[in-house]
C-alpha cells in the first residue's frame, strides 16, 4: 500500500512529460525562431554569392576581386586584427595573474575595471580617443606639448597621432583587452593550485613554474580568448569608421559599411564578396583553435576548488599595483574625461575653457534637435525591449536544451550560438539581403533593427542563461511537477525566482549592447529609424564634435547607470537570499 502511494506521484510525473504541454509548444517556437533568425541571414548570404534574380551570378564576386587595392585592405586587417589580438591576449594575461595569483590583486577594483571599457559603447569609446590623442587639439597632446616646452622643445602638433597605425592597433586593443582578461581569469581559478605550489617547492622559479605549469594548464581558456577576439576584431566597425579613413588605413569590416552606406546605388555583391572573405578567415582560425586544443588536450587540469594561496610580490607589490592603476586610468577615467569636456565647450580645443563650459550641446544637439531625439529614444526603447525579449528567450531556449534529448540540445545549442562565430558585420548584410525587400520589406524600420540585434547579442546572453538554469537543480523543479504545477507555472515560479540574478546580468549585458551597436546600425539604420550608434556616426561624419561628445556622453551614463543598478539589485537579492537560507538553517 505505502509502495503504491509513494509511487504514485513518479507515475503522474511520467505521464505529464509524455504529454505535450502549452509550454512546451510554445519552447518549441521559440527555438525555431531564435535558430531561423540566426540562420536564415547567413544562408540568404551564401546563397546570394552565386545566385541572383534566380539565375546564376558571380559578377559580385568578380568586382570584389577587381578592387584594385583588395590586398592592402586584406593586408591591412591582418595587421590590425593579428597586432591587436598578440597585444591584447598579453595585457589581459597580465592582469588576470595578476589578479587571481598575486598579493597585488585589489579586490573589485582589479575585478571589476578592467571590464568597463568592455561596457563603453565602441563608438563612444572610438571617438573619446580621437578627442584625446588627434595631433592638433588632442587633450593628451596638448599636455605633452606642455611639457616639452618647458624643456625648450616647442611643437605645435602631436607628438602622438591617432590618426596612424599606433592609433588604430591601440584602440582595437584596448576593446579586445576584456575578452582576454575575462577568459585567461576564469582559466587560472579552474587550474589546480596545488600544482603550482608543488613546482614552486621542488625549487622551479616563478617564471618556470608559469611556463611549465600555469600556461599548459589555461591553454584552453587562451585558445578561446585568441578566437573570441579574432571574430571581435574583423567585425569592429566604430573604430576603423572613427580613426582608420582619418589614418587612410581601410578594412574589411570598414568597407563593407561604406560599400552599403555611401555607396548609391548600395553594392550588396561587392559587400558579399568581402563577408565571404571575412568568413574565411574565421574559419581558419576557428579550425586552427580547434586542432591546437585537441593536440593539447591533456593540458586542462581540474581542480578540486581550493583557492591558490597568493604569490607574495615583497618589494614589487606597490609598483605592479601602480602600473595596474596606470593601466586602468589610460583607457577608463581619460576617455571618460574627454567625452564630458568636449560635450561642455563651445567648440572643440585643445585648451579647455574652465570658465566657459556649458550645456548648450545637450539642448540644441540632443533635446531640441527631432533627429537626435528620436535616435536617443529609439535605442533605448530599442535595448529595453531587446534585452527582455532576448533574456526570457534565452532562459526558455536554456531549458529547452536542457531538457531535451543531447544530440538535439546540441544542435539547437550550436545553431542558436552559431552567429557567435561570425563576425557581426557578415550577419547584418545578411540582414539587408533576407528582409530588407521582398516579401518582408523590413528595411529602414525598426523591427528590422531589433531582430538584428537579437541575432547578434543572444549567443552571449544565452551562455548566461546557461548557467543560471545550472544553478537551479532538478529537485525543485520536480517537486513542483509533481504537486500538479504545469511546466508553465513551474518556469514562472520556481525557474524565474532562481534565476532572476543571472538573467539580470544578462539582461544588462544585452541592453548596453543594443543601446551602443554601430555594425547593425551603420548598415540598417537610417533617418527613418535613427538610433544613437547611426547618429553618433553621421554626427562626426559632419565634425560636430559637441553634439557627438553629448551624445556619446549620455549613452554612456545610461549604460553606467543601468548596469549598476543591475549589479547592486543581483548583489542585494544574493544577500537576502543567504540571509534566508542562514535563518532556515
Amino acid at each position: 500500500m505505502t509502495a503504491t502511494a509513494s509511487s504514485a506521484p513518479i507515475r503522474r510525473l511520467r505521464r505529464a512529460r509524455r504529454r505535450l504541454t502549452p509550454f512546451q509548444v510554445a519552447s518549441a517556437l521559440v527555438v525555431l525562431f531564435m535558430a531561423a533568425l540566426a540562420l536564415y541571414p547567413l544562408g540568404t548570404v551564401l546563397v546570394r554569392v552565386f545566385v541572383s534574380n534566380g539565375h546564376l551570378d558571380v559578377s559580385g564576386l568578380r568586382r570584389t576581386f577587381d578592387e584594385p587595392d583588395l590586398g592592402t585592405v586584406v593586408a591591412n586587417t591582418l595587421i590590425v586584427v593579428g597586432a591587436s589580438t598578440g597585444i591584447a591576449l598579453l595585457i589581459g594575461s597580465l592582469l588576470a595573474w595578476v589578479n587571481e595569483r598575486t598579493d597585488a590583486r585589489m579586490g573589485l577594483l582589479t575585478e571589476a575595471l578592467p571590464l568597463v571599457p568592455f561596457l563603453l559603447p565602441p563608438i563612444a569609446g572610438s571617438v573619446a580617443w580621437v578627442l584625446l590623442l588627434s595631433p592638433g587639439a588632442g587633450f593628451v597632446n596638448a599636455w605633452l606639448r606642455w611639457c616639452l616646452a618647458k624643456v625648450g622643445d616647442h611643437t605645435f602638433t602631436g607628438p602622438l597621432n591617432v590618426y596612424s597605425w599606433f592609433g588604430l592597433i591601440l584602440v582595437y586593443t584596448i576593446y579586445q583587452v576584456p575578452y582576454a582578461f575575462m577568459l585567461v581569469s576564469a582559466g587560472l581559478r579552474n587550474v589546480d593550485p596545488s600544482l603550482e605550489e608543488q613546482s614552486r617547492v621542488s625549487g622551479a622559479g616563478l617564471l618556470r613554474t608559469v611556463r611549465r605549469v600555469t600556461l599548459p594548464g589555461v591553454l584552453p581558456s587562451i585558445g578561446g580568448a585568441v578566437l573570441l577576439m579574432l571574430w571581435s576584431g574583423f567585425g569592429i566597425v566604430s573604430v576603423p569608421l572613427a580613426i582608420g579613413t582619418g589614418a587612410n588605413i581601410h578594412v574589411l569590416s570598414e568597407r563593407i559599411v561604406r560599400v552599403l552606406t555611401f555607396t548609391y546605388p548600395p553594392d550588396t555583391g561587392v559587400a558579399i564578396g568581402l563577408s565571404l572573405i571575412m568568413i574565411a578567415f574565421v574559419a581558419v582560425a576557428w579550425w586552427a583553435q580547434t586542432r591546437i586544443l585537441r593536440r593539447e588536450r591533456f593540458a586542462t587540469v581540474g581542480g578540486k576548488g581550493r583557492r591558490a594561496t597568493p604569490i607574495r610580490l615583497g618589494a614589487w607589490r606597490w609598483p605592479v599595483r601602480g602600473v595596474v592603476l596606470c593601466y586602468m586610468l589610460v583607457t577608463t577615467v581619460l576617455p571618460l574625461f574627454a567625452l564630458v569636456i568636449v560635450s561642455l565647450e563651445r567648440f572643440w580645443s585643445s585648451t579647455i575653457p574652465w570658465g566657459d563650459l556649458t550645456l548648450d550641446a545637450y539642448r540644441t544637439g540632443v533635446l531640441h534637435e527631432a533627429i537626435a531625439r528620436k535616435s536617443l529614444v529609439d535605442s533605448l526603447e530599442l535595448g529595453g525591449i531587446g534585452a527582455t525579449v532576448g533574456v526570457v528567450f534565452a532562459a526558455i531556449v536554456s531549458l529547452f536544451v536542457v531538457r531535451t534529448s543531447p544530440r538535439v540540445g546540441r544542435v539547437v545549442d550550436g545553431a542558436i550560438k552559431f552567429p557567435a562565430t561570425l563576425s557581426h558585420i557578415v550577419i547584418a548584410v545578411g540582414f539587408v539581403l533576407a528582409l530588407g525587400g521582398a516579401p518582408f520589406h523590413l528595411g529602414g524600420t525598426v523591427a528590422i533593427l531589433l531582430l538584428a540585434y537579437l541575432a547578434l547579442y543572444f549567443p552571449q546572453t544565452a551562455v548566461v542563461a546557461d548557467a543560471a538554469v545550472a544553478q537551479v537543480g532538478r529537485e525543485l523543479p520536480e517537486a513542483s511537477r509533481v504537486a500538479g504545477a504545469g511546466e508553465g507555472r513551474t518556469f514562472r515560479r520556481v525557474y524565474t525566482p532562481l534565476m532572476v540574478s543571472g538573467l539580470a546580468a544578462g539582461w544588462a549585458l544585452l541592453f548596453v549592447r543594443c543601446v551602443g551597436d554601430l555594425t547593425a546600425s551603420s548598415i540598417l539604420a537610417g533617418p527613418k529609424n535613427p538610433v544613437v550608434g547611426w547618429k553618433i556616426l553621421q554626427v562626426y561624419t559632419d565634425g560636430s564634435f559637441s553634439q557627438m561628445a553629448a551624445l556619446s556622453t549620455i549613452l554612456t551614463l545610461v549604460s553606467g547607470v543601468v548596469v549598476v543598478a543591475v549589479l547592486t539589485l543581483t548583489r542585494r537579492r544574493g544577500r537576502v537570499a543567504l540571509g534566508r537560507r542562514g535563518a532556515a538553517t
